[in-house]
């Protein structure tokens, strides 16, 4: 019996093109073990592609399948994520690229396939039971056949290799990255920056006032279209555990996440520890809580936290949002400090003036979600 005559239901068209099979796909919470999970749950264009839900400490990570299980670490954006390129070693010897913080996905195909096979996120057994739940829907069924050989529904790991090529292709169109905002505008004529924006943008690309662009600037020319602010490279910044979330998803306090070092593909783990991809600063203002554990929830703590390591201003080492000093590195080797202790310190203003840029790179259909001050 034909494949297409197996699927339950009548037969249907299949889609125009592979992209609009992925977003099928992307938005699909029957490919979750209990039916209640997409990869829209966790990366909901509503909010910019971040994931919105949780309250509290569990606002941090993201909720499982499951209706229990929480994560440890905060989801990244899927906005703009096609631009961080295959994860290679650059001439310098540095790791560059991938998708996770960690860069274990080798491209945006690779990352698809992750979620919905791991057991606190999507929870399917196998990827046998995935091709199964795929094979139930008959535009599924149809849209293989089409887009990937009449043979494709013959071998489960081609068919599940087939669906994450298709979600990879819809996180490729410009629904994911339009680049439209206030920046972007601004960069047309379209858009005049407010006299705090423009100072923000000025200290953004300065050589001598922030270490910013360091490592959030792909293009090597200030006010670029198409800059992507990140070079996607992997760093220690020292960010501090999240405590708060360990106290409520199960992992043992100490436990420290080792970032980059957990890639199978890094040949030297030790310089690796706790190295984590540099993000994309497309959406910042709207995809908080911020860091690789969303231990901070202002995009202003973010800057203050920046800006300790070149501060001596005793009130610039204690953390607003705790009201106590700075907590210490969760993995303390490997910090980049040659980027983190360049440029002087910042004031108040200045400060203000960086958080007023970053919220200019927030695309037009989510300008509406930046808080008023």
């Amino acid at each position: 019996m034909a494949a297409s005559q197996e699927a339950q239901g009548p037969a249907a068209a299949p889609t125009e093109d592979i992209e609009t099979l992925g977003r099928l796909l992307f938005f699909d919470p029957n490919l979750s073990k209990n039916r209640t999970q997409s990869c829209a749950s966790c990366h909901d264009p509503g909010a910019a592609f971040a994931d919105p839900r949780g309250e509290g400490p569990a606002r941090a990570v993201s909720l499982g399948d499951d209706g229990r299980s929480l994560g440890d670490r905060n989801a990244p954006t899927a906005a703009y994520a096609r631009f961080s390129p295959v994860f290679h070693r650059n001439a310098e010897g540095n790791y560059v690229g991938g998708q996770f913080l960690d860069g274990r996905a080798q491209d945006l195909s690779a990352q698809a396939g992750g979620p919905p096979l791991n057991p606190i996120e999507m929870g399917m057994p196998d990827k046998a039971s995935l091709v199964a739940r795929l094979r139930e829907n008959p535009v599924y069924v149809a849209s293989f056949l089409q887009h990937f050989g009449t043979d494709i529904w013959e071998d489960p790991e081609r068919a599940y290799e087939a669906m994450t090529k298709a979600i990879a292709a819809f996180e490729g169109t410009d629904f994911f990255s339009p680049f439209d905002s206030k920046y972007d505008r601004y960069l047309k004529g379209e858009y005049e920056m407010t006299p705090q924006e423009s100072l923000g943008m000025t200290l953004f690309f300065s050589n001598q006032f922030t270490n910013c662009h360091l490592c959030h600037q792909s293009n090597e020319m200030p006010a670029t279209q198409g800059e992507t602010f990140s070079h996607y490279e992997y760093h220690n910044i020292g960010v501090p555990a999240n405590e708060a979330v360990r106290a409520i998803n199960g992992r043992p306090k100490g436990l420290k996440d080792e970032g980059l070092a957990v890639n199978p593909a890094v040949e030297d783990p030790r310089r690796a520890a706790g190295r984590f991809k540099t993000p994309t600063l497309r959406n910042v203002a709207v995809t908080g809580p911020y860091m690789h554990n969303g231990v901070f929830r202002d995009l202003r703590t973010v800057i203050l936290f920046y800006n300790k390591y070149n501060s001596r201003s005793s009130k610039r080492q204690v953390n607003p949002e705790t009201g106590a000093r700075w907590a210490d590195p969760e993995v303390a080797d490997n910090l980049s400090m040659e980027q983190l202790d360049t440029g002087p310190a910042l004031d108040d203003r200045r400060i203000d003036a960086l958080v007023a840029f970053l919220k200019t790179l927030t695309d037009r259909r989510y300008e509406y979600l930046i808080a008023e001050p």
